[in-house]
């Protein structure tokens, strides 16, 4: 055993049994390669990625190659969903010597820090020569790795400066360059945007959604609909157990690479909500349903958090649990069910993927989501006896604030107590576990890690309460996005109005590491703009609103020269922009009227809308929403107020009085 033993991280615990003599990350690693004068090995993975466990397998547990490593190097290992600060400036690195990145990544560095090669999966002789090379480098040619570690740090130093550059305005003809790129980069036949492989990023539809609201853009609904309908058909999409696999390999969307990311179904549990009220359309619900079911169930801790993700391999080998032959179908639902149902879902006798069978659907509508109910739940059924892939069980909080808000924002949008239920329960776990003397530490796995919070953390977890006051209307949950949105412009603000990844009490990295690239998921900067404009405009707290838009004025650059890496940053300008708008209803949350008008506004798309209800004891919410002091139930009558830039329109008793002045929004 090496000294991962006792590690809170799963990836780090896979690998405690290794003849490699690993160290996590920290100063007891980086003081022996100072003092013993030896290059580091850093290895960054993660304990759901397919080529990480492949090199594990083929080099980590090779006796011959841990001697090497052993005897040469100071090995470090490192999961980059428990440390996303060095995995981001090591990516850069490795991507700037190489021209690519990814899983597991090798990186060879000084022992102050400095990298100096890098790559990422090595077959094992490659890697044993390799290794046998560096070490023979670091020897005999000290001085040029040395100068190329100063090179490469001078890099990862110089690189944040592109911050401060910001040009243009912040106008609309910003989000109709982004609404044309992606319309010259979207696939008409098969839906998605670019070639193989391809990635749901769901941020992209959500922008694209307010774009096409903003702009009565028709072609930018018929790209959010192709690609929300190619996916839900794809074999991206689990049918059989609800939520989406990682991405696709090909561009059809068939063969995907089996992971399950909490994240991913948080961000496609939003686009497949919104798009259900946009487009009115009942097939988007189910998908909804079958994300949201699928985590409950699967990704659930007892006591509510969200675990991270599930693994693609099982038995040995990537897709094992989700594929079938077509005898093993009919062997379940017999002959003749058991063909019809293969025509529809496209399995046959010889397979589609390695002889065996990826389900999936020649086009996705709603008698085909709704229809062969029984015979899902039966190869369901079976296919839960099967060994189940890894689960990695860490319950992170960026990505838990993620699900909070969409699990928060499907449960009001479709009338689902259990959906808000699972929210507040995956909230209160946070606030009991992962909150320490006021800082917010970052995951929680048999107990809280070491590591503190992130920007991404509590900027999602912001987000995630901020949903759920506006799913409940408990002030508790507005209060506690409150308290997290003032801590995070307390510990992550920087002097050019960005915000950093690490706290100012956090460890001191080779260089600043600013994240503002919306990729699987949308940057801890993107979701603090989201958040300090949304709740800034719902409490009239100015300083807030100012402080989100330091985020976007520092970004013009970026947002015009490169709109496809930052749509959510995209949706932000977006509601910059405006016109918001403040919805209010006076009166007791329990009566009959006050919640028919709920649900008439949850039945419109209003995605610059903020929500507030003003119950009869209004003292706990006009605290923190001051401008509610003035919005009463008139005559004792439950009151909606529909209002933009805080000026409002004559208040309405009614639902139907109230669809009237949505409606002329």
């Amino acid at each position: 055993m090496n000294n991962l033993a006792g590690e809170k991280s799963p990836y780090l615990e896979q690998h405690a049994q290794n003849p490699v003599d690993w160290y996590p990350w920290g100063e007891e690693a980086l003081a022996k390669a100072r003092r013993e004068d030896k290059p580091i090995f850093l290895s960054i993975g993660y304990s759901t990625c397919h080529w990480c466990h492949v090199m594990e397998h083929e080099s980590f547990e090779n006796q011959a190659i841990a001697d090497v490593l052993n005897r040469n190097f100071v090995a470090i290992k490192v999961d980059r969903e428990e440390r996303p600060d060095l995995d981001d400036l090591y990516m850069t690195a490795v991507q700037g010597m190489t021209g690519q990145g990814g899983w597991p990544m090798s990186v060879f560095l000084t022992p102050d820090r400095k990298p100096f090669f890098a790559g990422t999966y090595f077959p094992p002789q490659q890697f044993m020569t390799l290794l046998t090379n560096v070490a023979g480098a670091w020897k005999d040619h000290r001085g040029d790795l040395s100068s190329q570690g100063d090179q490469v740090a001078t890099f990862l130093q110089e690189r944040i400066k592109r911050a401060d550059q910001g040009t243009g305005d912040l106008a609309p003809a910003l989000l109709d360059s982004a609404a044309r790129s992606a319309e010259r980069s979207y696939d008409v036949s098969r839906g998605g945007f670019g070639g193989a492989p391809k990635f749901p990023t769901p941020h992209k539809l959500t922008f694209l959604l307010r774009y096409a609201t903003r702009a009565k853009d028709k072609t930018a609904l018929a790209m959010v609909r192709g690609t929300l309908d190619a996916m839900a058909a794809g074999g991206i999409h689990d049918h059989l157990g609800g939520g989406f696999h990682r991405y696709a390999t090909d561009a059809n969307w068939l063969v995907p690479h089996f992971e399950k990311m909490l994240y991913d179904q948080a961000g496609l549990a939003l686009a497949y909500t919104q798009a259900s009220v946009v487009f009115r359309d009942p097939k988007y619900v189910l998908v909804v349903r079958g994300i949201l079911d699928y985590v409950n169930r699967d990704l659930r801790h007892p006591e509510g958090g969200y675990y991270a993700a599930e693994d693609a391999d099982s038995e040995g080998h990537e897709g094992t649990f989700y594929v079938w032959t077509a005898a093993e179908i009919d062997s379940i639902l017999g002959s003749e069910r058991g063909l019809a149902f293969r025509k529809a879902y496209q399995a046959s006798d010889i397979g589609n993927w390695e002889g065996r069978n990826i389900l999936h659907l020649k086009s996705f509508t709603q008698e085909t989501s709704e229809g062969w109910q029984s015979e899902r739940d039966a190869l369901f059924h079976q296919r839960s006896q099967r060994v189940r892939p890894h689960r990695d069980e860490k319950i992170l909080v960026a990505w838990n604030g993620y699900m909070i808000e969409a699990m928060a924002g499907a449960g009001a949008s479709l009338g689902e107590p259990r959906y808000i239920e699972s929210a507040v329960s995956a909230a209160t776990f946070i606030e009991a576990h992962l909150w320490k003397d006021g800082r917010l530490f970052r995951h929680y796995r048999n107990g809280p890690a070491r590591v503190p919070a992130y920007l991404e953390d509590y900027a999602f977890l912001g987000r995630g309460y901020l949903a759920l006051y506006e799913a409940t209307f408990d002030a508790r949950w507005l209060e506690a996005a409150v308290r997290t949105t003032r801590d995070m412009v307390r510990v992550f603000s920087r002097s050019d109005g960005m915000f950093a990844m690490t706290g100012s009490d956090a460890e001191s990295l080779l260089a600043p590491v600013v994240d503002t690239y919306d990729g699987a998921m949308p940057s801890g900067n993107s979701a603090a703009a989201v958040l300090l404009l949304r709740l800034g405009h719902l409490t009239g707290d100015r300083g807030m609103e100012e402080r989100g838009h330091a985020v976007l004025n520092a970004m013009k650059g970026d947002l015009a020269q490169a709109p496809d890496a930052h749509t959510e940053m995209l949706s932000a300008v977006d509601f910059f922009l405006g016109p918001k708008s403040e919805i209010v209803v006076a009166g007791d949350p329990g009566d009959p009227v006050v919640k028919a008008m709920w649900r008439t506004v949850r039945e419109a798309y209003l995605p610059n809308a903020v929500l507030a209800l003003r119950p009869p004891d209004a003292r706990a919410i006009t605290s923190l929403v001051p401008y509610l002091e003035a919005q009463v139930a008139l005559d004792g009558k439950p009151t909606a107020y529909v209002c933009q830039g805080y000026a409002c329109r004559l208040p309405v008793y009614d639902a139907v009085a109230l669809k009237k002045n949505l409606e002329d929004l």
